[in-house]
Order: C-alpha cells, then sequence, then structure tokens
C-alpha cells in the first residue's frame, strides 16, 4: 500500500485536494442560513403573537368597558412591550348577526337573524406593528405589517 493513499477514515485527514474544504464550506453556509433563517422567522412570529395579544386585549376591555375608541386603542398600545404597536384602523362597532365562515353580517340591531336570535351589536379591534426582517429574503417583503383583529359581542 502507498503512502499517499490511505483508506477509510484516514483519507480524508490525508487529502491535500481541498474537497473536504469545499464540502464543509457548503455545509456550513447552508446550516447557517437555515439558522438565521428560523431565527428571523421565531423573532416575526412572536411579533405576531404579540400584536394577537393588543387586539385580544382591545376586546377585551371593550366587553368590561363597553365601546370608547380611545380606550380601546389605549388597551391596544399599553398590552405589550412591543413598540409601535397601534390600534389601526381604528376601533369601530356595528349591529348584526353571526354568519358562521364569514363573521358578522351587517343587520339593523334588535331584528331577527336568519339563523336565528336577534341582531347585536359587535366590536371590531385591530391591531398592527411593521416588522423588519433581519436579512432581506428573496419573495418576502420587508418590512412586514403584522396585523391581528378580535371581534366581542
Amino acid at each position: 500500500m502507498s503512502p499517499r493513499r490511505r483508506p477509510g477514515r484516514l483519507a480524508l485527514a490525508a487529502a491535500r485536494d481541498g474537497t473536504g474544504t469545499i464540502e464543509f464550506a457548503f455545509v456550513v453556509g447552508s446550516l447557517a442560513t437555515l439558522a438565521l433563517g428560523a431565527a428571523d422567522f421565531g423573532i416575526g412570529y412572536w411579533d405576531y403573537m404579540q400584536v394577537q395579544n393588543a387586539a385580544h386585549a382591545g376586546a377585551r376591555y371593550a366587553m368590561v368597558n363597553g365601546f370608547s375608541s380611545t380606550g380601546i386603542a389605549n388597551a391596544v398600545t399599553g398590552a405589550t412591550s412591543l413598540s409601535g404597536v397601534s390600534a389601526s384602523p381604528a376601533p369601530s362597532q356595528a349591529c348584526g348577526c353571526p354568519n358562521a365562515g364569514s363573521g358578522i353580517t351587517s343587520a339593523t340591531c334588535g331584528t331577527s337573524c336568519s339563523g336565528g336570535g336577534t341582531a347585536q351589536n359587535y366590536v371590531t379591534v385591530n391591531a398592527q406593528v411593521t416588522y423588519t426582517t433581519l436579512v432581506g429574503w428573496p419573495g418576502l417583503s420587508n418590512p412586514v405589517t403584522l396585523t391581528a383583529t378580535a371581534v366581542v359581542q
């Protein structure tokens, strides 16, 4: 057996052509990209959960205190430490009937609904924040507007 060709595990260590280094660079580059993407997605999803919590806080405020556009907006912005959260579009209230699949169908308060019951007053609370990704990803606009909506009777 020649000293230049070693079988098994020692072959990679003895190789001097740079193939192992090139393969290592591709693998490490791919793994680094995946790790950065996972971190970026995780941060964005965390921010999205915070926006959802803010919308739900505004809906809870409306349930307890009634409709007050200013009070609901303050509840939305105060519900999270995430900067830039806003109650946009502004909270609104309308009478309607619940409609499976499409939300609330507009109707006059007190009238009968097609599915039974009477039309009730509903408050819609919106929250949004702008999230800027860590890296500009192909096919993804940057910044991204994260929005959430909560509707309460």
